[in-house]
């Protein structure tokens, strides 16, 4: 599903709130149905009572004076009538008219005679309705003379009830009655108390996945570094104790590899160091009764060793950060560098300038460009164009030569080290293989990356981008 987050945390959210959102619709509609269903049994259970309280009055009269009792109480909702008689064929036994008169007959002083009947058996002509319209005729009068804005307005009437009561001296009263229409306009109020419980809970979630995603995010960031920077801030280790968990083993993993790199260079370092020291005495064996030939070619065979131990020396720091960093004119720098491979011989076109100094490691950063124009000047055989391209978030520096360039499928490994090419970068070039190797641990230290673009016979193109 191409439109689902690709994030841990928003993969989360989304299902916390579809499944929030999908509960607070079915709790508002149970919340609707039920406080409908309450409204209809209060209004029955009224109209129920004060059927029974009209008949306890009327009882209690004398029969002269129930006709003027029944046109005083005969109001809407309620209707009564003297006129229709006891009615055994048209009663209504419905569960809900069962109740009806159950709850009527709660309301007597002293039993009576209760039947329900059903509407449809009954002419409705015998009460007094046309001061008082049936609830069809009443909707149909209010659809006429309602006004616009009051278009969505219901009809104030859907449910009637009709009754008898036979009275203690055999007089039949039928009841009429009217039942409002359950309010059906939206509760506003239980609404917004949702809403408002709906965001309160959704804001929490979001906050408790961002806190518990946070340190996986800052995981991932610190995995992705490590290659440059080996000597990165440990994580904290905070938050739940799987994360804490995880933070310890990658913080456990990262002094592992320290350890293990560091010594290793120390080794390295070491044995580079003391081979110094017989190669030194070799060259003084060698002034001593050594055929001048012999002497030359061992003389060479030395010096080839001892670059190749500075180089390896030379490697082994590059990536370190026992050089601190510090504000670097990146124009002054270039400027020193191309004046030196000038004076080897180089013909270098500088372009571009920056326009603010960049966070760097001096030293380190003039050996990577020196590495990449002694590089163009030694295979390139040409001229050399060295451009600065400046930006708010990085720095580009960009070395093309004209040389036969270098193979696709070398590109890549020409930064192993001692690494070289067999067929234009032959080794009786002198080289070590180091030069670019060295080139590329500098700028990662620096959290940049070097790439080469080249097609063969058109030139190489190194381009160095470190982020400010």
């Amino acid at each position: 599903m191409k439109w689902l987050p690709k994030t841990l945390f928003g993969q989360i959210a989304l299902a916390l709130f579809v499944g929030l959102l999908v509960v607070q619709l079915v709790g508002l509609r149970l919340l609707l149905d039920d406080r409908g269903r309450l409204n209809y049994k209060l209004l029955s259970e009224y109209a129920a009572q004060r059927m029974g309280g009209i008949a306890a009055v009327l009882d209690s009269e004398s029969p002269a004076e129930r006709p003027a009792l029944i046109k005083a109480l005969s109001v809407q909702p309620t209707m009564l009538t003297l006129a229709l008689p006891w009615s055994s064929d048209k009663i209504d036994d419905s569960e809900d008219a069962r109740l009806f008169a159950q709850e009527a007959a709660r309301q007597l002083p002293r039993p009576l005679q209760i039947q329900m009947l059903a509407m449809e058996r009954v002419d409705p002509s015998l009460f007094d309705l046309h001061l008082h319209p049936r609830p069809d005729e009443d909707e149909a009068h209010e659809r006429r003379n309602r006004p616009k804005a009051d278009s969505k307005r219901i009809p104030l009437f859907t449910r009637t009830y009709m009754a008898q009561v036979r009275l203690t001296d055999g007089t039949v009263v039928t009841f009429h009655h009217l039942l409002p229409v359950p309010a059906t306009d939206l509760p506003y109020r239980v609404i917004a108390l949702l809403a408002l419980l709906g965001l309160s809970v959704a804001a929490l979630s979001v906050w408790s996945v961002r806190r518990l995603t946070r340190p996986l995010v800052k995981l991932a960031d610190a995995a992705s570094g490590l290659a440059r920077n080996l000597n990165q801030p440990p994580l904290p280790e905070t938050g739940p104790q799987e994360v804490r968990q995880a933070a310890q083993a990658f913080n456990a993993m990262q002094r592992d590899l320290k350890r293990m790199i560091d010594t290793r260079a120390q080794a390295l370092s070491a044995v580079s160091h003391d081979l110094r020291l017989p190669i030194t005495r070799l060259r003084l064996r060698l002034e001593a009764g050594i055929e001048p030939a012999l002497r030359e070619k061992m003389e060479h065979d030395l010096a080839e060793m001892d670059t190749m131990i500075g180089h390896t020396l030379d490697f082994l720091r590059a990536g370190s950060n026992v050089e601190a960093p510090v504000q670097v004119n990146l124009d002054a720098l270039l400027d020193s560098v191309a004046e030196d491979m000038e004076e080897l011989g180089a013909t270098i076109t500088r372009t571009g300038r920056s326009r603010q100094a960049i966070q760097a490691r001096p030293h380190a950063l003039r050996r990577c460009i020196a590495n990449l124009l002694d590089n163009a000047r030694r295979y390139g055989g040409g001229p050399i164009e060295l451009t600065l391209e400046d930006s708010d978030k990085e720095v580009r520096i960009v070395i093309a030569d004209h040389g036969p360039g270098i193979p696709a499928a070398q590109l890549e490994k020409v930064f192993e080290p001692y690494f070289r090419l067999e067929s234009s970068r032959a080794r009786h070039t002198g080289g070590t293989g180091l030069g670019l190797a060295i080139a590329k641990a500098i700028v990662e230290a620096h959290g940049g990356t070097i790439t080469l673009a080249s097609q063969p016979g058109e030139g190489l193109t190194a381009t160095v981008v470190l982020p400010r």
